[in-house]
């Protein structure tokens, strides 16, 4: 399950995995891996990454998944 609109948005505003895995405070793999698949953001990843860098959007636009 992947996060399409999320990588967009990344790709926009030149966001990069390695930006979101410092302000969640965990590794680059495991942000690939939740923004890639297989797994997926916590609700609480997804509110800090939400506000941290996409304020100005949807939780549902940005954590849409695709199968």
């Amino acid at each position: 399950m992947a996060y399409g609109n999320l990588k967009a948005e990344m790709g926009r505003r030149d966001i990069t995995i390695e930006a979101i895995a410092k302000a969640l405070h965990i590794h680059r793999n495991s942000v690939s891996n939740k923004v890639n698949g297989p797994s997926s953001f916590s609700i609480e990843e997804a509110m800090i990454v939400k506000d941290t860098f996409f304020s100005d959007l949807d939780y549902e636009y940005l954590f849409q998944t695709e199968e």
